[in-house]
């Protein structure tokens, strides 16, 4: 059965021996952060990686307070959130709705109704204020004060406490569709917060259409694109625009709301890379083979997650920025400051006695190195639709998800790997992907010294390596410039004669089976492994 809310997948990783509860007094300012950083590189490359879960029951300066960390930090875990015993099977299931197979007769078509009605159940449902646990405690005007909350610091340098592991939603002006995307918050003071959404992601777009409606006519939303790099518009960069347009921007506003502690399927949803007309409140649906329930917010025209722990309501100015930062990142790096919108908090919703959920990151491996994990193999289906000849991809945590991918494919025609890197290239948020190594399908991706075995041997650098330029990452520090730079491909796999490889190709070494199974016939009886 899907979990209700946050408490009742707490309630599950007790009883599986997955939680560790901390009475021992310890402070939100940088002392949770190392105790969840320290557990989660517990057994590091052993198939126990991962430590417990944290749930801290004594919070400096928070009296009664709770914070949740660390809840996805292994694979046992991670399969746990999910209800699964395999993440690949949540992958078949996603393969089975995008290939439907075509009924033949009446029959097949009658089995394939409790499909159809699967699919409807996944769709959420509005209920009531009044059954919306998010609500039990309701906070406006000079009662909204974020302090209240125990955001945390993680790292010395960082510019304030951020929210870590918040669900902010937004709302496409043309369209409707809901998104739900993870973001973090600098926390500025009791009533406002820094939006670190890059300008490649589903809500900047949300605020780029605000802005292009703000335009006369479309010669005049070019212009306004290339003056604010398509994000939101700050004086100077605004001295070229006209007053009307001006006006406008600066009198626009874009309502957010953004949940805290939800269940570990709706969490996990904000990160995943959708397609852009499937909300990811259906991708929760999904995950939890259950409708996700949503409640009216209290002051924006917005659907939440109605048994979140916290829900914060308000809205960004379309002109307005803020310096945001340094945040020590999942690069293992400082991300340094830049300017963000500012998120004004109108309202505060949240339970009684509410667990504030949190994460920590830095050097892999960490607690997202198990959430992206379970996004490289659940959707994984997604890229096949789009490139069918890839058989699997490896996207190593100490890559950061965004500067490698390991890509085999079953190779068909000459150059077949390069059309592969560049479908990756222009696939949702696979473009920021820094390095793409392509692999024959016969390798393992996910063997790391096979992988660099097959690379080193099988390149020649200058003739199987090539470069691109395009929007990267914006954690990226290296790159020329901020939000685009330069990526690599290296085609690793066999050459063929029609690209123009003419000399022998040697074949791998591999002992002759009927040996090995000789071999493993007598192996224990050696006594060399015991």
């Amino acid at each position: 059965m899907a979990y209700n809310d946050l408490r009742d997948w707490i309630n599950t990783l007790h009883k599986a021996g997955e939680l560790k509860r901390i009475d021992v007094e310890v402070d939100p300012v940088l002392e949770m952060a190392e105790i969840a950083d320290r557990a989660a590189k517990l057994g590091r490359g052993t198939v126990k990686a991962g430590g417990p879960a944290l749930l801290f029951e004594n919070v400096k300066g928070y009296p009664g307070a709770r914070v949740l960390m660390n809840q996805f930090g292994s694979e046992r875990r991670m399969k746990l959130a999910l209800e699964t015993d395999s993440l690949d099977a949540i992958a078949d299931r996603i393969r089975v709705l995008l290939k439907p197979e075509t009924p033949a007769s009446l029959v097949d078509k009658l089995k394939m109704l409790p499909k159809l009605a699967e699919v409807g159940s996944f769709f959420p449902k509005v209920i009531s204020a009044k059954d919306a646990l998010c609500k039990q405690v309701i906070l406006k005007g000079a009662d909204v004060d974020l302090a209240r909350i125990p955001v945390l610091k993680t790292w010395p340098q960082d510019g304030g406490p951020f929210i870590t592991l918040p669900c902010v939603i937004t709302r496409d002006l043309k369209t409707g569709k809901r998104n739900v995307g993870m973001y973090r918050m600098q926390v500025y003071d009791g009533q406002t917060t820094g939006m670190h959404w890059q300008r490649q992601k589903v809500a900047a777009e949300h605020m780029r259409d605000r802005l292009r409606a703000a335009s006369p006519n479309s010669t005049a939303a070019v212009d306004l694109m290339a003056i604010t790099a398509g994000g939101t518009a700050a004086a100077p960069s605004l001295e070229t625009i006209p007053q009307a347009t001006l006006g406008k921007i600066r009198d626009g506003r874009m309502e957010v709301a953004v949940a805290i502690g939800t269940d570990p399927a709706t969490t996990f949803s904000a990160i995943v890379p959708a397609p852009p007309d499937v909300e990811e409140y259906i991708i929760s649906g999904f995950l939890r083979q259950k409708p996700l329930e949503l409640v009216k917010a209290e002051t924006v025209d917005l659907d939440v997650p109605a048994h979140a722990e916290y829900i914060l309501e308000g809205y960004v100015e379309l002109g307005e920025l803020r310096t945001e930062g340094p945040f020590g990142d999942h690069t293992g790096f400082y991300t340094m400051q830049d300017d963000y919108p500012v998120f004004h908090v109108t309202c505060i919703t949240h339970r009684r006695d509410p667990v504030y959920a949190a994460t920590i990151v830095g050097k892999p491996p960490m607690e997202d190195a198990w959430m992206g994990r379970a996004v490289e193999r659940i959707f994984l289906p997604l890229m096949q639709l789009t490139l069918p000849e890839i058989r699997d991809v490896n996207l190593p945590p100490e890559g950061v998800f965004h500067n490698l991918m390991i890509v085999s494919i079953r190779k068909s025609y000459a150059g077949h790997a390069r059309k592969v890197m560049n479908g990756i290239w222009a696939m949702g948020q696979a473009m920021f992907t820094k390095c793409i190594i392509v692999v024959d399908e016969d390798c393992d991706v996910h063997d790391i010294p096979e992988v660099v075995l097959r690379t080193t041997n099988n390149i020649d650098p200058e003739r199987d390596i090539q470069f691109t330029l395009g929007p990267v990452d914006s954690l990226d520090h290296a790159s020329r410039l901020p939000n685009y730079g330069s990526k690599m491909g290296i085609d690793a796999t066999r050459k063929w004669p029609a690209e123009g490889f003419h000399r022998p190709w040697p074949p791998m070494l591999e002992m002759d089976p009927a040996v090995k199974a000789r071999v493993d016939a007598i192996w224990r009886r050696l006594g060399i492994e015991e």
